[in-house]
């Protein structure tokens, strides 16, 4: 939108970044209310740390933990219910 060089850049990327902060901020706390009350939060609050990643560090290492977590619990669950076969294998027939 403006260029580095424009007079309103920087008030520009500090009203961004509040933007965000508010938006993402909002969504991720919305998402933890939802571990105790009825929702999706498993779903809101990566989406809520995925917001906040665009501005700020500490929320896309957050969001690369949860990430990493969620694959590791699918593969727990997969080799529970003896579900977990190798990329390479072929389909099972029904």
């Amino acid at each position: 939108m403006f260029d580095d060089k424009h007079p309103l850049f920087g008030t520009y990327r500090i009203a961004k970044r509040i933007a965000i902060g508010i938006v993402g901020g909002s969504v991720l706390v919305i998402g933890i209310v939802m571990i105790v009350l009825p929702g999706p939060a498993f779903v809101v609050i990566p989406v809520g740390l995925g917001i906040l990643s665009l501005e700020f560090a500490w929320a896309r290492i957050w969001l690369k933990k949860a990430r990493a977590k969620a694959e590791e619990m699918a593969r727990s669950f997969q080799n529970k219910n003896g579900n977990g076969r190798n990329p390479g294998d072929p389909p099972r027939a029904p």
